[in-house]
């Protein structure tokens, strides 16, 4: 019976994941404490409102998409003191609140911490600093897309992809925030209609389209794999694609824990 093998939330947009035992669906499709807080360019809008719901395209901060060596930093997040702690393998480079002071301290170590990596350079360019750390940390609102939505891929699909290549492949490359087991690889791509997972009937939306993300290393930050090429080469997919939207039917809510089944409910 396929189940949940793992869950995931980002309270740091573009930053490591959170490995979790239970998420909270909220019933606006999003996950409790899921990109939370973003580092912004300066010259960089807030978030948009479109259609009645937050849009935070990429290009206005932090991404792993432009920003690989992110991946090197690793960041827990305190929910109930606001604390973030930001550390570079075992060494921690800060941990600070999110008050004023905090953030402008978390916003410079950021900073100094990009200036001394390969991805310097892309600091540059007018209007990207100073970074400013945005949010409340309470807000799932920093999401690529308007509605947010929660993602799910299967570990035989990763698995696939990692058998395909020399670099080492996990399903921290693909930031998804449930991960299953029981399935065959590239099942979850053919699901429609309703999937229940644990206390929640989502509504399956559409395959994840991938951007250049998934190229980096999530212990090194190098691009050290072609994964789009892969994707399109050795599995024949016509857009780069692993894993998949969903969002909660009629826009109920609830919990998904570790080892909850999954089954289709209809199609």
């Amino acid at each position: 019976m396929p189940h949940v093998a793992a869950l995931f939330r980002y309270p740091i947009k573009g930053f490591t994941p959170e490995p979790r035992d239970e998420l909270v669906v909220q019933a606006d499709g999003r996950i409790e404490g899921d990109r939370v807080l973003a580092f912004r360019f300066a010259d960089a809008a807030e978030p948009q409102e479109r259609d009645g719901d937050d849009y935070w395209p990429k290009s206005h901060g932090l991404s792993l998409m432009e920003f690989p060596t992110l991946a090197r930093l690793r960041m827990a997040f305190d929910d109930a003191t606001g604390t973030v702690r930001l550390s570079d393998g075992e060494r921690t480079l800060i941990e600070a609140g999110l008050d004023d002071a905090g953030r402008r301290a978390l916003e410079e170590v950021t900073a100094t911490f990009l200036a001394g990596t390969s991805d310097s350079r892309r600091l540059e360019g007018s209007g990207k600093l100073p970074l400013r750390l945005v949010g409340d940390g309470r807000t799932s609102r920093f999401q690529d897309r308007p509605r947010g939505y929660v993602s799910l891929h299967g570990a035989a699909s990763v698995a696939a992809v990692d058998a395909a290549v020399d670099a080492p492949v996990d399903d921290r490359r693909f930031r998804s925030n449930i991960v299953i087991s029981g399935t065959e690889a590239w099942a979850e791509l053919r699901w429609a209609g309703r999937v229940q997972v644990g206390d929640v009937v989502f509504e399956v939306q559409r395959p994840i389209g991938r951007c250049a993300a998934i190229m980096a290393n999530p212990d090194s930050g190098e691009r050290d794999a072609r994964l789009l090429r892969v994707l399109t080469s050795t599995f024949a997919q016509a857009e780069p694609t692993l894993g998949i939207l969903l969002l909660p039917a009629g826009g109920s809510a609830g919990s998904i824990r570790v080892g909850d089944e999954v089954a289709i409910v209809a199609s």
